[in-house]
Formats: C-alpha cells, structure tokens, sequence
C-alpha cells in the first residue's frame, strides 16, 4: 500500500458519525440535516432533458479533453461572468467530473515531490487540500483563517522560506466554511507572489455563483490576471462546478480553466487517470453553462433562507452574513463538538463542527474550533423548522 495513505485523517462526516455514537435524537422529530453542502433546490428541467435526449450516447467512449461544444460553452461563460477579454477553449479550458476530484488529480500532476514541496492552503478548508498533498508527496501548510482578517489567511506572515518551497498554493473564494470573498488587492498580491517564486495558484471557485448582491459578483482568479493584462493566466487556473451553481452534483460536472503550460500536462495525466466525463453529461453541462436565469432564481432562495434564518436565530447565536455560499460560520457558546452532539440529541438537527474542518496550527490552536458549519441547502420550510429548534436549542444553554 502506498504508506501516504496512513497520513490522511477521517473524513469530517466520518467523524460527525463518531460523534453521534450512542445518541438517539427524538423520535417525533424529524431528520433536518444542515451539515453537508449538497444542494437541494430542483435541478433545472432542461438538463435532465438534455441527458434523457443524449442517451443514444451511452454507446460512445467519452473524450478527456471533452467535445467541443462543452469547451466552447464554458469559454463563452467565463468571457462572460470573468469579463475575460480571451480563453481559449482548445487549450486553457478542461472539462471535469466536478471539481473535487480535480482539484485532487491536479495536484498529483502538478507536485514535484523530489523536492520536500510544500502546498499551502486556508485553515479552516475543503478536506481534499490536505489529502491531495499528501497523496501527492507534499507537505500540508496551513494558513489560518481568523474572524480579525475578514477569514482570509494572513499572506503577509507566510515568511520567504515557506514561499520558497511551495509548489502549489490552494485559494478558495468564496471560501468554504466561511463564505469569505478574496479581495481584488490580494489575488493581485498572490499573483506576484506566484511570479517571484514560481508556484502554481489554483483557485477553488465552486461557490462562486451563489451571492447576496446581484451587481456584484465575487470576482475570480483568471478576472484578475485579465485586468493584469496576464492573458495567459501563467501559473493560474480556476475550478469551478455546477453542483452549487446549478443544482446539478449528481452530474459531476465542472471545469479547470488557465495556463495552458499547466492544462496541457494535466491532460496527458487525466488521460491515464481514466477521468472523462460521460457525453451525455457534457451536452447536458452545455445547456447548463449557456442559461443564467435558472442561476438567478437560485440566488433568489438562498437569500431568502439567509434572511430568514438569520432573524430567527440571531438573536440567541449571533449569525453574520457571508460574503458568499450558502454556508453560516458561527462561533458557538460551548465547545463546537458538544454543541454540535447536544443539538442532535435535543433536536435531531445536525451541524457540523468547526473543528473537523482545521487542523491544529502548532500552537494547540484549531482556527476552526468553536465554530458550526450550517449549510442553509434544505427547502426553506426545513431551514425555518431548523432554525427554531436552533434557537430554543440554544436558549437551554
């Protein structure tokens, strides 16, 4: 067996099951569960129509690179969305089955682990950050994501030393579990980071169509080399989905756009990796990219669940208002792991711990401890019943 695998920790709902061991929530209390950022809202009908027209192709090997029609969608939506003034579909465009399993492939392509590599990424984070370097021969560092920086790690403390090491650095904007948005000046700050010491940025965007201010979107890593005048997003590349966006993660369908330099090596990995993406789900993913109207609906009802969350609870567990995504990141009264076990056992609502998302930084402290995860995802009658028993919950404290 390959010995990383003893490096990599229990998944965090692996842990929430421990957790719960030997609990039995109430029985005239049904199931709400707020922990796991699945989406729930329909998926739009004309996808599924898309796949059920398209299903002569589940006759037909699928393409790595992906059909043509899929690339050129996906340019068309970054031009879009990113003001791109170019990208070119041939080369700076991969379509992938979501955007976990390739932010884990790219880093097994992209690390050098002859090395001692470093990939650094936030702390609280998308477990697969860890898991990827280490399966990739890297080691993990962690960048703390505190409430006194708005949630975005501090670049500045990271020393020269660090930076020489790195390999890849990991971005996620808006961030999970914080909804924190990376600023224009600091992507800016990174990029030229990139530059002095020649490491890779990939930039986890997969929230990034679920916001609050319909004028402002957050913006993206490959915007911000555009207006650099970086046209070829050297050493930068975005990963986005529409699992969030589109109500769509049973598809596993996403992209990773950028350097070509990088894309053009990825691919030769994926086509070993044996990682394409069913035709049927490509065409499918083609109507998905090209219609915004479903997205703005979709915004519509996480802004009216925030809102309406927000009022029932906060006046007993103070809530504040992401950037972005759909999650609240609250700090809780007790130790994260017994209030978020207490509340099962009352409630039979489940959160998820802050403290299953961070590691400790060295200094015995876990950025993500004393927080809950609570993904707003359930239908709006289900996120009311859960804010609720939340907050008569919390009243018992």
């Amino acid at each position: 067996m390959n010995p990383d695998i003893s490096l990599l920790h229990a998944y965090p709902f692996e842990k929430l099951a421990a957790l719960f061991k030997g609990v039995t929530p109430p029985v005239g209390k049904s199931a709400i569960s707020l922990s796991i950022g699945e989406p729930k809202h329909p998926s739009p009908v004309f996808v599924m129509e898309a796949i059920q027209a398209n299903f002569a192709k589940l006759a037909v090997y699928p393409s790595t690179k992906g059909v043509p029609e899929l690339r050129q969608a996906i340019a068309g939506w970054l031009q879009r969305r990113f003001l791109l003034q170019k990208i070119d579909a041939e080369t700076e465009i991969l379509p992938v089955n979501g955007t976990r399993e390739a932010l884990f492939s790219f880093a097994q392509a992209i690390v050098d682990r002859r090395s001692k590599p470093l990939v650094l990424m936030p702390n609280p984070f998308y477990q697969i950050y860890e898991g990827a370097a280490l399966l990739a021969g890297a080691e993990p560092y962690y960048l703390p994501c505190l409430a006194e920086n708005g949630f975005i790690p501090d670049f500045d403390t990271v020393p020269d030393t660090v930076w020489e090491r790195t390999q890849l650095l990991f971005i996620c904007s808006p961030g999970n579990p914080t909804g924190a948005v990376i600023g224009r000046e600091t992507l800016q700050k990174l990029i030229a980071l990139s530059d002095r010491f020649n490491f890779v940025i990939a930039s986890d965007e997969c929230y990034s169509e679920i916001y609050f201010d319909e004028a402002h979107p957050p913006l993206g890593l490959l915007q911000v080399c555009a207006e650099l005048g970086r046209h070829d997003y050297r050493n930068c590349v975005a990963f986005h989905s529409l699992s969030k966006r589109s109500n769509l993660p049973g598809l596993r369908s996403g992209f990773v756009a950028g350097d070509a330099a990088l894309l053009k090596p990825y691919l030769l990995y994926r086509t070993y990796h044996g990682s394409a993406m069913p035709v049927q789900h490509q065409l499918a993913s083609v109507v998905a990219w090209n219609d915004e109207v479903h997205v703005v609906e979709n915004r519509r009802q996480y802004r009216e669940k925030f809102i309406v969350f927000h009022e029932i609870v906060n006046p007993v567990l103070p809530l504040t208002l992401p950037d972005a995504g759909f999650y609240f990141w609250a700090q809780t009264p007790v130790p994260d792991d017994a209030f978020v076990r207490g509340l099962y056992a009352a409630e039979n609502v489940t959160l998820l711990p802050g403290q299953f998302l961070g590691r400790d930084t060295g200094d015995g402290h876990n950025p993500g401890a004393n927080h809950v995860r609570m993904a707003l995802v359930a239908p709006m009658t289900e996120c009311i019943e859960a804010a609720q028993r939340l907050r008569a919950f919390v009243e018992t404290l």
